[in-house]
């Protein structure tokens, strides 16, 4: 039997793909092996968002073909689409696809040799058929990732994705549902819905939408919460959030992409919106829906950001009280407008700016998990994490520690919170 192993880079779209190709090698044959094993064949699904991400990629490639040097590699995603000749110029390459038709490398690397080249890759820009990865199998019975779409096109003028991923494709929402059906009599209790621009569902089908999606999720019997990842913030506004505010099980936690808390920088980064609609929203939300935690992702050192404009962010993120906060340095990507521009900040001023930034939403965080001291709260237990020891969420995503005599991953507790410690809230079941 033929040995595969994956690797995997970047978002939760990319994982699920992973996980569905994964399935594809396994129902043929093959035999999954961990990445650090020798194989026959490896597969690398690759990120592109920052060049850090680029690099990451170059590694794990180099590493595969360590381990079998007879082996034959297929890398494929974001990096593979935007740069397939210089993928395939790394040694040990043998084949090489984009971001559409993943589905193919089954077929195709069973008939290469490693001394083979193969570029696959087409253009994603015409792309308007959402292609049909199912995961039909997942190991554990907590929490499952369902893809819903497909493709950006909001074109921020920082971002590569939108050239990678080409334009939007939603999932029909007969196959989100039926999934969601599939994951409930299989027992999971959580379900994630994600997407490249998921914010974007149902606009490419024109009889459905992100919040009609919701509201028929929600009445599936079986599944306990329903999570939305990351969503553009004018997606969240008064309309939208008085159809979903009686959702029964979606979970209180928006992760909304701030980026940048200037309205210059904003505006040349090409996002649609102010900061004083992001606050509208960030108002409406917690006014529909008491207790939730609002995360975000926040740039620092874009091009031509200057120290007022980077003051600003500081006060605007300071007002908000972001829950939690994914803090990264803007990297130049080539192809995007923002690469060219003149006035890119040095290395050292991001890092510092980053500091900054992560200072302020350590801080609010830590005020937000502490403001929860002293009530019970329902958690979802997922691992183990230590001896007799488990790790959970709560609704509103926050981690929780609780001691156990038995194992309870998989179930729900109530949870009487007592202390916070390195972002973690430890308490003890009470029911």
């Amino acid at each position: 039997m033929k040995k595969i192993a994956f690797y995997t880079l970047g978002c939760k779209v990319n994982q699920y793909e992973t996980e569905a190709v994964s399935e594809l090698f396994e129902n043929n044959g093959y035999e999954i092996v961990p990445f650090s094993d020798p194989a026959d064949y490896y597969v690398i699904n690759t990120c592109s968002v920052t060049s850090m991400s680029d690099r990451k990629s170059r590694q794990i490639i180099r590493r595969a073909k360590k381990t079998n040097q007879d082996s034959v590699i297929a890398v494929m995603g974001c990096y593979s689409q935007t740069a397939p000749d210089e993928v395939l110029d790394i040694d040990g390459v043998n084949l090489v696809l984009g971001t559409k038709d993943k589905g193919s490398v089954v077929n195709l690397i069973s008939t290469l040799t490693k001394d083979d080249k193969l570029n696959a890759v087409t253009s994603v820009k015409d792309n308007h058929t959402f292609e049909d990865l199912r995961v039909k199998k997942c190991l554990d019975h907590t929490r499952a990732f369902i893809k819903i779409q497909d493709g950006c096109s909001q074109f921020c003028s920082y971002c590569i994705i939108p050239y990678a991923r080409g334009p939007v494709r939603s999932r029909s929402e007969s196959d989100i549902i039926d999934e969601v059906k599939t994951l409930a009599d299989s027992g999971f209790r959580e379900v994630v819905l994600t997407g490249i621009h998921a914010a974007s569902y149902g606009s490419d089908l024109g009889n459905t939408s992100l919040e009609q999606l919701l509201n028929k999720l929600d009445n599936i019997d079986g599944i306990k919460r329903i999570r939305l990842s990351s969503i553009e913030p004018m997606t969240l506004n008064a309309e939208f959030v008085e159809k979903i505010k009686n959702c029964k099980k979606l979970c209180p936690h928006f992760h909304i992409s701030l980026q940048s808390g200037c309205d210059a920088t904003l505006k040349r980064m090409n996002r649609h919106y102010t900061t004083a609609q992001f606050a509208e929203v960030t108002d409406g939300l917690r006014k529909a829906f008491p207790d939730c935690a609002i995360t975000t992702d926040i740039m620092t050192g874009f091009a031509g950001e200057t120290e007022e404009e980077f003051n600003e962010t500081l006060k605007f993120i300071s007002d908000i009280k972001f829950s939690e906060a994914h803090v990264f340095q803007y990297s130049q990507r080539r192809g995007t407008p923002a690469a060219a521009r003149p006035n890119q900040i040095s290395p050292e001023i991001k890092e510092a700016r980053s500091k900054a930034v992560i200072e302020i939403t350590d801080k609010t965080q830590r005020e937000f998990l502490e403001s929860h001291i002293g009530r019970t709260m329902e958690v979802l237990f997922e691992t183990k994490a230590g001896d007799g020891l488990y790790e959970g969420k709560t609704a509103n995503y926050m981690t929780v520690h609780a001691i156990c005599d038995h194992d309870i991953c998989g179930e729900f507790h109530n949870v009487l919170l007592e202390n916070v410690k390195n972002k973690i809230i430890y308490g003890k079941t009470v029911d």
